[in-house]
């Protein structure tokens, strides 16, 4: 029987673990560490263009089941199959020019901090090109051509700094790292 004074033990808690031969998985493990530290620091993910794109990718699917259910054969519904046919390109184009104009490289939005003065949240992004160790994370405004915006910041580091032998992820180190670049850019703001 247990003592009331007795220390509760801590939960174990299991290290992040990369495939050190595997870019993407690394890229994945820091992104998803970014995205908790980001999230510690206040700011809420914004999800708008993420649910825009589950949308018109719902609206893709009922243009295809539609198309392949109607009640008339082939010869009959000609017309109507190339109506979806057309409308099922133009939304799956309108898709490729969200991902390619809005969301680029981005892991995560956010909006402001709850409090802030800033109207506007943060696009986090991160680049890990093919054969490098070098991870480039920006932290930029959400909305650039708000007058709250701050000019982006950027790091670039070996990934072999954050990561042992083993391939577990230094949290301490990797969350200094990130919440110093979000202080640089929240002060940034101050400096204007």
């Amino acid at each position: 029987m247990a003592s009331d004074g007795a220390a509760a033990t801590p939960a174990k808690v299991t290290p992040k673990k990369a495939n050190l031969l595997d870019p993407h998985s690394i890229k994945h493990l820091l992104d998803e560490t970014i995205s908790e530290v980001v999230k510690s620091k206040g700011y809420t993910e914004d999800t708008r263009l993420g649910n825009w794109k589950l949308g018109i990718g719902a609206a893709v699917i009922a243009v295809a089941l539609l198309a392949q259910f109607y009640p008339k054969k082939f010869p009959q519904n000609r017309d109507f199959l190339l109506g979806c046919i057309a409308l099922y390109v133009v939304l799956n184009v309108v898709l490729l020019i969200l991902s390619y104009t809005k969301e680029k490289d981005a892991i995560l939005f956010t909006h402001p901090p709850m409090g802030s003065f800033s109207s506007t949240g943060l696009t986090i992004s991160s680049k890990l090109p093919r054969f490098s160790d070098m991870y480039t994370l920006t932290i930029a405004s959400a909305d650039p051509q708000s007058i709250s915006a701050n000019k982006p910041v950027h790091f670039t580091k070996s990934v072999t700094k954050w990561f042992t032998k083993e391939g577990v992820l230094v949290e301490g180190l990797f969350w200094k790292d990130v919440e110093k670049l979000i202080d640089d850019y929240n002060s940034e703001r101050k400096s204007k």
